[in-house]
């Protein structure tokens, strides 16, 4: 297909996930009456005595911060999974009437002390110990036999629903292996054993040859607006080594993830002169036991903003009851996400 027959309606494949995305980039002259959100800026306050993350304050739960000075992790007070959950009751139930345990662990990792700053405003140094928590984190919680999966993933901004602007992710221990990743086990497995290779090695092969869709690398990551991508500045981060967790990262991968996801946010912010809200999270080896070397790690970010720092794409009619929608290409947003600079600049 030529670039220019991407300007026309068409579908494309999704090899992770199995699913198809309808692309139609003639809607984006359409005209916009829906909501129109504030813009979110960026804040100068380091220290909220009201935010229950900050250090030494008081938290939801009624526990008090120790005044930490780099990366602070504690379990959630408000935790969606707990340890020791009971097997639900189902006898006499009809077969369609399904239910299982589900135990496991949720933890909050602040990333700084300083109430003001996300990932695209830190210091790479201090990423890097945040990537350091995340491999100790991963290394912990999948050596529990009770845990399947351990989910890393970071809400930012109030249009993904993040309940506190500190600094922040949320690391989700599971018994189960959850379905997105148990999806693209499913998928990365068939492929591996259809051609005898890595379904994200090969992928990364083709987006280097093809160039039109990478946004930003470095020695060890690639990231690019992939081929089947949903939301309109989606990107995906791709380790360009075939390993399958966080755990076996050298320290040069785990400075490099921090500079690459400094590198992602940054665009991200500079692209429409916001704090870019997304939801981001890393995929990697399930911890169910299996060999799985299928497996290749990689990162997901799904940001709403479709048009400016103001209009968001909502997920709704179609999209909920046909098949996934985009309307601007992933070469079109690619190209736009590479043209602005590397370089954080926060607008008032």
């Amino acid at each position: 297909m030529s670039e220019s027959a991407y300007q026309f309606p068409h579908r494309r494949y999704n090899p992770l996930r199995c699913q198809w995305v309808l692309i139609s980039p003639h809607r984006t002259q359409r005209p916009w009456q829906g909501e129109v959100n504030p813009s979110a800026g960026f804040s100068e306050l380091h220290y909220d005595p009201t935010c229950y993350l900050c250090p030494g304050n008081e938290r939801a739960g009624g526990h008090p911060n120790p005044r930490y000075e780099n990366v602070f992790i504690f379990d959630n007070d408000y935790a969606a999974l707990l340890p020791d959950s009971p097997a639900p009751q189902t006898e006499g139930k009809s077969s369609l009437l399904r239910a299982e345990q589900e135990r496991g662990r949720c933890r909050v990792l602040c990333f700084h002390p300083d109430h003001s700053l996300t990932v695209a405003l830190m210091e790479e140094p201090d990423i890097v110990r945040v990537v350091d928590a995340w491999v100790e984190q991963y290394k912990e919680l999948a050596a529990n036999p009770a845990i399947g999966y351990v989910q890393i993933f970071e809400n930012r901004g109030a249009m993904m629903g993040a309940s506190n602007p500190h600094p922040h992710c949320q690391i989700w221990a599971t018994e189960h292996v959850p379905d997105e990743p148990a999806i693209e086990t499913e998928s990365l497995k068939a492929y591996q054993e259809k051609h005898g290779s890595c379904l994200l090695c090969d992928y990364l092969k083709t987006e280097t040859r093809e160039q039109t869709r990478i946004v930003c690398e470095n020695d060890e990551f690639l990231v690019v607006v992939p081929w089947w991508a949903v939301w309109p500045f989606e990107t995906l981060v791709l380790a360009k080594r075939h390993v399958g967790s966080i755990a076996e990262f050298s320290g040069a991968q785990r400075a490099a993830l921090a500079n690459i996801l400094k590198q992602t946010t940054t665009r991200y912010d500079n692209l429409f002169e916001t704090s870019f809200p997304y939801t981001m999270g890393f995929h990697q080896t399930p911890c169910d036991g299996g060999g799985h070397p299928e497996w290749h790690f990689h990162g997901h970010y799904y940001p709403p903003l479709l048009r400016s720092a103001t209009v968001r794409k909502f997920m709704v009619g179609f999209e909920m009851l046909g098949m996934p929608q985009r309307d601007i290409t992933p070469e079109s947003a690619a190209e736009r996400l590479r043209a602005v600079s590397k370089v954080h600049f926060t607008w008032k």
